[in-house]
């Protein structure tokens, strides 16, 4: 800080603090030495950086106090040289030259008195789904390469340089799906994969894949496949032969060489294409405003064909023309054209009132006034109504069906011609007879100028236009009106006449009709009454009939009932009789099966008896003969070999035989089974063998 005393005429100087990463900026007001003996010269500025106290000298100025620049990772210094000189790290600068500053050389960085900061710099960072496009990148020898591009993909990270600059910022790698693809141009020739590609080379790289342009090509466009139903298709054209052709049914991509072509079509037919209105079920309101919608000019133009109506398209190239018939989908290829249709309309016909891209082939009616004059000069308007239908081939195979069908459209507006020829014929027709005799006939005067007479000279029932195929079949007289006043009241006489004349007509049947169903009524009941008299005599005499039977019914009615009811006292009696035996029959019989099943029934428990004792018995005698058996094993274990072998005397065995004999037969006896002996027979004689043998 400075205080100025000026009545005194001198100057306190103070001293100035110097923060760490700030720095004081001084101005030399005359030649003289800094304080670091450095010789400065008048208007020379400098930098003093070291932190604490400065204290400036007499003839230096304080400009002011810089705070250094924080440098980090993601941000750098952007400089610029003011006058040539050499920089703290001892590079020499030129005026004007630029360069940057990064964490490397310097975390906090006051510039110098010859140095200007031209901006904070960030750093650019690329994913590794990211890549730039560098203009101007600084060469090896730190100049810009002016006009020349630097490709650099990612994961990477870096700072701009001066004079660098992004084409389009930092752009995502283009990732290409099955349905995608880039339409890619060479802007510098180069080789790729053995291939040279020269300037403006035009090629296609479709997906799936991830694609990063080089600094050699540029992204023309990116296209994706247009999915086409078996219905739906686009018209598609050759840059290099100017050729359209149309794509139907398949899932497309539009290459290099290749162009969406727009299909121009008349005002009039863009109109009928774009609103919704159906030739057949608003044929009526064909005048309404419809709201249009805007067409996709290169779509393939479709028309539905309704049902019994057809359709001419007409292909300009092939100079030829082709016939749809409905229902069916009319899809046109590039050179085809729909015949447009302008037909008469209104009561009277009016031409160009109807326009349509196909014709109803019918049946249908059209209406028509038109303007007739009697041999008496009596002018009349008729207004008839015309049924009428198209004859063609159905047979695609007929020769003449191609012929016939191009017929069809050979009268452009067969709807006022048809008119125009028919009303010709019934002016011709009436002028030749007076107002009377039509006003009674007009219907078959009307019908037999229309159809004309066959040979037996009975009205035909139709009449064909030959040029187009058209049938008219039949003929209605919608109304009849005089066109002057006084063939009007003097018509109108006549029918008031004619109404008079029908009245009295049909008061005076009516009133015959009347008697004579009065005659006929009495008639008829005259005859029910005498009818009604007969019956009654006949209903008198079978009241007679009656009464003498039931006369004769009540004399002998009582005896007849004695007898009945002795008949039937007896027929009862004998009938109790034959079901009392017929039950003693069944009780004895139930005794007697009682009496049998008891009878069973004990001797089945005595035979279970039996069986049970004799079981037991058995049983028994096995057990004692197995005790004995056991006895004897032990026994002749106890005694031991030398007193068995003394034991076996002839007059010990056969006393011992003995008894086992007698032991059989008294077992023999109890169960009378001989089995029993004969089977311990033989174990005594196995016994004394092995006896004989210890």
């Amino acid at each position: 800080a400075v205080v100025s005393t000026a009545e005194y005429g001198v100057e306190t100087i103070r001293a100035s603090i110097i923060q760490p990463n700030e720095a004081l900026r001084l101005r030399a007001l005359k030649a003289c030495k800094d304080q670091a003996d450095k010789d400065r010269v008048c208007g020379e500025e400098w930098l003093v950086s070291k932190t604490g106290a400065y204290l400036p000298g007499a003839y230096e100025q304080v400009v002011g106090t810089i705070s250094a620049y924080i440098l980090t990772e993601n941000i750098a210094l952007h400089l610029e040289a003011l006058q040539s000189y050499k920089d703290r790290f001892g590079v020499e600068r030129k005026s004007g030259e630029q360069w940057l500053i990064t964490i490397k050389e310097s975390e906090a960085f006051v510039p110098d008195v010859n140095e200007q900061v031209v901006q904070v710099v960030n750093i650019s960072t690329l994913t590794n789904r990211q890549y730039c496009v560098i203009l101007d990148p600084l060469g090896e020898d730190g100049k810009n390469k002016l006009g020349q591009r630097k490709l650099v993909k990612g994961d990477k990270s870096f700072f701009l340089q001066p004079g660098e600059r992004l084409e389009a910022g930092i752009q995502d790698v283009h990732i290409l799906g099955e349905d995608e693809a880039l339409i890619l141009k060479a802007v510098l020739g180069y080789e790729e994969d053995g291939k040279y590609r020269a300037p403006g080379h035009m090629w296609m790289v479709r997906g799936p894949c991830e694609f990063i342009p080089s600094i050699e090509m540029e992204i023309i466009d990116r296209r994706i496949a247009m999915p086409l139903d078996e219905n739906e298709g686009i018209y598609v054209r050759d840059i290099k032969t100017g050729k359209v052709r149309a794509v139907v049914g398949q899932t497309y991509v539009i290459n290099q060489d290749e162009e969406l072509w727009d299909k121009p079509l008349p005002e009039q037919i863009e109109k009928l294409l774009s609103t919704e209105i159906d030739p057949l079920a608003d044929r009526n309101a064909r005048q309404q405003n419809q709201v249009a919608k805007a067409r996709r000019k290169h779509k393939v133009v479709t028309y539905r064909v309704p049902h019994n109506a057809a359709a001419q398209i007409y292909d300009y190239k092939a100079k030829r023309a082709r016939v749809i018939f409905g229902p069916d989908l009319v899809m046109l290829a590039p050179d085809e054209h729909f015949t447009q249709l302008s037909l008469s309309g209104g009561k009277p016909k009016r031409p160009n009132c109807i326009r349509s891209l196909c014709l109803l082939l019918g049946p249908d009616f059209m209406t028509d006034i038109i303007t007739v004059e009697t041999s008496d000069h009596a002018r009349l308007a008729l207004q008839l109504s015309y049924n009428w239908h198209f004859e063609h081939k159905r047979d695609p195979t007929d020769p003449s069906y191609n012929a016939d069908s191009a017929a069809l459209f050979a009268v452009p507006d067969f709807v006022g011609d048809a008119c125009k020829a028919l009303a010709s014929r019934i002016r011709g027709a009436v002028a030749s007879v007076p107002f009377d005799d039509f006003h009674r006939h007009s219907a078959r005067i009307i019908r037999s100028s229309v159809f004309g007479f066959d040979d037996n000279m009975k009205v035909k029932g139709s009449f064909k236009f030959n040029a187009n195929r058209l049938v008219i079949t039949n003929v209605d007289i919608q109304s009849v009106e005089p066109v002057d006043q006084r063939t009007r009241d003097s018509l109108q006489k006549s029918v008031q006449l004619a109404i008079e004349i029908t009245t009295n007509s049909q008061e005076a049947t009516a009133r015959h009709e009347a008697e004579r169903l009065e005659q006929e009524a009495k008639g008829r009941l005259e005859r029910q009454k005498i009818n009604d008299e007969a019956e009654a005599e006949k209903a008198r005499t079978e009241l007679l009939k009656l009464q003498s039977l039931s006369a004769a019914v009540e004399s002998t009615g009582q005896a007849k009932a004695e007898a009945q009811s002795r008949a039937e006292s007896q027929k009862i009696e004998g009938q109790a009789a034959v079901e009392q035996s017929k039950l003693k029959s069944e009780a004895q019989n139930i005794e007697a099966e009682s009496e049998l099943k008891r009878i069973n029934d004990a001797r089945a428990g005595e035979l279970d008896y039996v069986k049970a004792t004799n079981t037991l018995d058995i049983t028994k005698a096995k057990e004692m003969a197995q005790i004995e058996t056991a006895k004897f094993q032990n026994m002749v274990t106890t005694l031991g070999a030398e007193n068995i072998a003394k034991m076996l005397h002839p007059d010990t065995i056969t006393s011992w035989l003995c008894s086992k004999l007698s032991v059989c037969s008294l077992l023999s006896s109890q169960t009378g089974l001989l089995l029993s002996t004969s089977s311990t027979l033989p174990r005594v004689s196995l016994e004394h063998s092995r006896a004989t043998k210890v």
